[in-house]
């Protein structure tokens, strides 16, 4: 009797522990960092906390986001990710911008990583291939890189009068080369003139389209980069008293007033991401899980911009837009 009390009672502590040991466990910890600005991602963050609810994790209640934002300035990244590492956080979310996930990685070859990436990130080498990337990084490509050559094309069809065209890009930016290259491709197969312009700080963005009046150039290609993605008023106000034509990567500018837009969905991507963190934290390895890439692009055209800028929108255009903001 005594024997089979005694028995039981371990089987009873046996059962007990474990409970109580999950029950003292902390909540996992999601290092989230970021090139960009905490007030230009204000309205897309919520899709990132989408995507962990539909796995089943809901931020203060089963999951703790630590939020880290560089607004532009890289270096701070390296100093995000060393931080991260040292708080031993369960997954890093490395977003705006190909050189967060770069400055993940340089980190740490262990703690999972999932990233947004405008680049390739098989040809920089973050991972070994999209469809298994191996190591520890995974998420989701915008191809922001191989657009430039299809917004000129649609600034032209909008514009097809104009004879000269620019681009605006981060002098800093980690693809700035690659995207002047295919951007003046495109001009040249279009019969345009191409002028590149760079930014460094915020007094070279007046400077810069001062120029485009100085050169007479006509029309303008932004470059989607976090540097220049959260100074949508400064750059939609530029564009609006220079009467620059101009096309972005991203709906929230058109959506601010400026002309038109040509991307991937920006909340698409966030959502994906979010649901890829969710997986990993419940057991899934970063290694098997494909980098995902879009499958819809969204063309936003602001018409009362258009017509404040004297500028007949073709039908055919309108007619494959995806929203046209009256």
């Amino acid at each position: 009797m005594k024997r089979r009390r005694f028995i039981g009672g371990i089987s009873a502590a046996t059962l007990v522990r474990p409970l109580a040991v999950r029950a003292q466990k902390p909540m996992p910890t999601i290092g989230y960092m970021s090139g960009g600005s905490a007030s230009f991602y204000a309205a897309i963050i919520p899709a990132f906390r989408e995507g962990l609810r539909e796995t089943g994790y809901v931020e203060g209640e089963n999951v703790t986001i630590d939020y880290r934002w560089a607004e532009g300035h890289y270096d701070r990244l390296p100093g995000f990710a060393a931080e991260f590492v040292r708080g031993n956080v369960d997954l890093i979310a490395a977003t705006g911008g190909d050189l967060a996930s770069r400055a993940a990685k340089a980190a740490t070859s262990t703690i999972p990583i999932v990233f947004t990436s405008g680049g390739d990130p098989v040809a920089d080498g973050r991972v070994a291939s999209l469809a298994r990337p191996g190591g520890n990084l995974t998420g989701i490509s915008f191809l922001t890189s191989g657009l430039y050559p299809k917004r000129l094309q649609l600034l032209t069809e909008a514009v097809p009068e104009v004879q000269s065209v620019a681009m605006l890009a981060n002098a800093n930016g980690p693809q700035i080369d690659s995207n002047f290259q295919e951007a003046a491709a495109a001009a040249e197969a279009l019969g345009k003139k191409f002028t590149p312009l760079k930014v460094a700080a915020d007094p070279d963005f007046e400077s810069a389209f001062a120029s485009l009046e100085q050169q007479k150039i006509a029309a303008l290609v932004v470059q989607t980069d976090p540097f220049i993605d959260f100074r949508v008023e400064q750059l939609v106000a530029l564009a609006a008293r220079y009467r620059i034509p101009a096309i972005y990567g991203l709906s929230q500018f058109p959506l601010a007033g400026g002309l038109m837009s040509y991307g991937a969905s920006i909340a698409g991507v966030y959502h994906q991401a979010g649901q890829y963190a969710g997986k990993i934290l419940a057991g899934a390895k970063p290694a098997d899980l494909p980098v995902q890439q879009p499958t819809r692009f969204e063309l936003l055209v602001n018409l009362k911009t258009a017509r404040t800028l004297g500028i007949a929108m073709p039908q055919a255009l309108l007619a494959g837009a995806d929203e046209v903001l009256e």
